[in-house]
């Protein structure tokens, strides 16, 4: 009976299949400055020979296609050729791709252009990579998520194996700024570090992905309050043909997803998500429990060919408590629920962008909410019916309106605009706190504060070709100011110009140049700390922008479409940074923990500078394997009190990335990335002042050692991580199996050692005997880093 039932699933299992093996592609060829439609395009999908025109409304529609991933190359008389970003064809839907062509006069003695995967802007020659969506859908390691996905990308470190720091070119991960479909969002991650970009798994839904842009310097001058990099990501627009459903099961989180058009005009993205993790941390004994939920909803209408709008929203509610009915937990559990407070954190941003076409240029108006809600809380001895030693509830919140034009006129193009935002935050904070340097004393932080400012901008930016386009030049200015203080009001001292070269040689090899000023307002948790006397003490103290001045040069060689091959040097200064009074270092080197970073006093006295060099390697082998290799070579520096230039947290040195991909027959593929990161410096424990019974009840841990402030270094960090695809056809669905491994051979990093209070047999701690005020303390190894195995599973009808 069993053997029959096999072979009755054998066979249906095989008759489903061989029926809808191959997919449609439509959409439409436009002018990318007036969106009026470009007739008689040729069309053609990259690689092969299959083509098509498109019509005098400028539609097409290719049929016939095996699934698969894929790109669109378009052709046309005084236009640029044009490759479109990559999406998955497959049975299940017809799949809409829209191409926009830049016009371009014709010339007699007019430079070809090829077609090209590799993105390169006018204002922005250097420093730009472009992920697309095969890429992000089957990163190993990465789970489908693309904060951990651009972890492989020139100038992007990563910082513990738990987390999504944003660490770029030597800068902290408060330097970055997240768009999704022109509209910001306050930060990338759940259970995000208030006032930086880290946190524990990426909110963004992959399923909606359409490509994402890394701008690791040279940023246009649209793009402000950001001093490391931008990430702009693009969704896919909703299915106007029908109602496609998706469903995902992951590493960590269940998801569901509806595209579909919701009228002639209108298409919808609708996604959930939510975790559970704190079912499998449970199993574990792990001493915390986290569950995150998120959602994202798109609804575009596209009145005319001359106007659009689009409603967006991205959101996410996170939770995790303290595990504390484990039995007989270990010296590490034990030191976990010793510090680790508990987190309730929300978020969300919602916008709508309206854009209208002229005949040469295009207006893009996008009004915007984005909102932070961050709670924690600490009991001692983690007895709710106890002391409090943390309570903490704050919130950001920021209105935002840009307008921007985006011109083509003749040989010049020209972006310009201005911004207005205001923002308000709320802190109530009550904190047990030994002050170390400042007379060892043990007090309580026990404050309200309420912030609320204007922040406003203007920016132009002007690019041109030159020498038959072998010369492209581009020159921009912003101006940024703040209504916080008189030291940020005046928009002409944060006046940031930059300015682009890029030369090419032949027509593969081409010279690139940026530099440029850029500045950011320090974090709300800086700008809004208060005093014992409710003082906004960073105020007085003068605090200002940070300001970071940067200066890029490489050289790109290009040997076909799909090879890439790039030298970029870097070096950026900053000034004007906030020093931990506190502390006695920059804040520059802090922000990659959870909770919150940047709410003490500071000054804006510190100084650094980051500087190296970056390989990036790409290209397909044999014309089926899919290689991409970067290397950094970094140093990031700040000033201690003394002046003297010591390394910051992200003084990495050495960063490798190695990846390859192929494809087999019947929709195998199969990836591989290995990534090997120097080791960061630390900061060994003060053992003197940790012991403190005082000290030690007010934080759980041990307290660094700012005379010895980076002075040690971790090992090299280095992992393997593979993954196997295999996707099946049926009619009118499709399935996706994925087997992803990380860590393969198992490397276990080196944490820093981490003091621990000595306990009797009872589970008591020891004090020292010769000193009652004091705690017998130890030191135990931590060790991170495990084989861990993932079967994802996705579904689509």
């Amino acid at each position: 009976m069993i053997k029959l039932t096999l072979c009755l699933s054998l066979l249906v299992f095989t008759f489903a299949m061989s029926f809808g093996q191959t997919g449609t592609v439509k959409g439409r060829v436009l002018n990318a400055s007036s969106n009026q439609p470009v007739a008689f395009a040729n069309v053609v999908i990259s690689g092969t020979n299959i083509f098509t025109l498109s019509d005098t409304a400028g539609y097409f529609e290719i049929s016939g296609i095996n699934p698969g991933y894929y790109r669109l190359s378009a052709l046309s008389v005084g236009f640029e050729n044009t490759q479109t970003e990559e999406f998955h064809v497959t049975n299940a839907r017809v799949t809409f791709v829209n191409i926009t062509m830049q016009e371009k006069p014709t010339e007699l003695d007019e430079v070809v252009v090829k077609a090209t995967a590799f993105k390169r802007a006018e204002e922005s020659p250097v420093s730009l990579k472009s992920i697309g969506i095969a890429e992000i859908e089957r990163s190993p390691g990465a789970n489908r998520d693309i904060s951990k996905v651009i972890q492989a990308l020139p100038g992007v470190a990563s910082g513990l194996s738990y987390r999504n720091d944003l660490i770029v070119r030597g800068g902290g991960p408060s330097e970055n700024r997240f768009l999704v479909d022109g509209i910001e969002i306050p930060n990338l991650n759940h259970f995000g570090t208030q006032g930086a970009s880290g946190g524990s798994v990426g909110i963004i839904n992959s399923d909606f992905l359409r490509e994402a842009d890394l701008f690791t310097g040279a940023f246009p001058a649209n793009r402000g309050n950001v001093l490391s990099s931008v990430l702009e990501m693009k969704l896919i627009d909703g299915n106007p043909d029908k109602m496609v459903y998706r469903a995902a099961l992951g590493a960590s989180e269940i998801a569901a997803s509806a595209s579909g058009p919701l009228g002639e005009k209108t298409t919808l993205l609708l996604s959930a998500r939510r975790s559970y993790l704190q079912l499998l941390f449970n199993v574990l004994g792990l001493p915390f429990l986290p569950t995150f939920n998120d959602y994202t909803l798109k609804v575009k209408t596209r009145f005319d060919l001359k106007n659009e709008l689009t409603l967006l929203s991205i959101g996410s509610l996170d939770n995790s408590v303290l595990n504390t009915n484990i039995d007989n937990p270990d010296e590490e559990q034990q030191y976990i629920l010793s510090y680790l407070p508990a987190y309730d954190q929300w978020t969300y941003a919602i916008g709508a962008v309206y854009r209208h076409y002229r005949d040469h240029s295009y207006d893009t108006w996008v009004l915007s909410r984005n909102m932070l809600h961050n709670e924690s809380r600490k009991y001692e001895n983690n007895n709710e019916d106890g002391n409090l030693t943390l309570n903490y509830v704050s919130r950001e919140i920021e209105n935002k309106f840009r307008y921007e034009n985006n011109a083509r006129l003749g040989d010049y193009k020209i972006i310009s605009g201005a911004g207005f935002e205001f923002a308000k935050y709320t802190n109530n904070t009550f904190q047990r706190v030994f002050i170390p340097q400042v007379n060892d004393t043990l007090t309580s932080l026990n404050y309200d504060s309420y912030l609320d400012f204007f922040k406003y901008n203007a920016f132009v930016q002007v690019s041109r070709g030159f020498l038959s386009d072998k010369l492209t030049l581009s020159a921009g200015i912003r101006a940024d100011g703040a209504t916080y203080s008189g030291e940020t009001n005046n928009p002409l001292r944060q006046l940031s110009p930059r300015a682009s070269a890029s030369y090419g040689l032949t027509d593969k090899i081409s010279l690139n140049a940026n530099i440029g000023r850029y500045f950011q307002l320090p974090s709300y948790t800086t700008l809004g700390y208060r005093d014992a006397a409710g003082v906004l003490i960073n105020k007085v103290n003068g605090i200002r922008y940070i300001q970071s001045d940067h200066l890029v040069a490489g050289v790109e060689f290009r040997r076909n479409a799909d090879a890439q091959l790039s030298l970029e040097g870097f070096i950026k200064w900053y000034d004007h940074y906030p020093f931990s009074v506190n502390d006695s270092v920059s804040i520059a080197s802090k922000g990659a923990n959870y909770g919150t970073y940047g709410d003490e006093p500071a000054i804006p006295t510190s100084s650094g500078r980051a500087y190296g060099a970056e390989l990036y390697y790409r290209d397909k082998l044999l014309d089926r394997i899919n290689v991409i290799l970067s290397y950094t070579l970094v140093r990031s520096e700040f000033e201690d009190k003394n002046g003297k230039l010591i390394p910051s947290a992200w003084d990495n040195r050495h960063i490798l990335n190695v990846s390859a991909s192929t494809g087999f027959n019947r929709n195998w593929n199969v990836g591989m990335k290995w990534r090997f990161v120097g080791g960061a410096p630390y900061t060994p424990f003060d053992y003197n002042r940790s012991s403190l019974i005082e000290a030690w009840d007010a934080r759980g841990q041990g307290y660094p050692d700012y005379t010895l402030y980076n002075t040690r270094r971790l090992d090299n960090f280095q992992q393997l991580d593979i993954r196997i695809d295999k996707e099946y056809f049926f009619n009118k669905w499709s399935l996706d199996f994925y087997l992803d491994i990380q860590n393969l051979y198992n490397f276990q990093s080196k944490d820093p050692d981490v003091l621990v209070l000595q306990r009797d047999a009872n589970g008591n701690p020891v004090t020292d005997s010769e000193d009652p005020t004091r705690y017998t303390l130890k030191s135990i190894a931590f060790r991170s880093g495990t084989v861990l195995p993932t079967i994802g599973i996705v579904v689509e009808f």
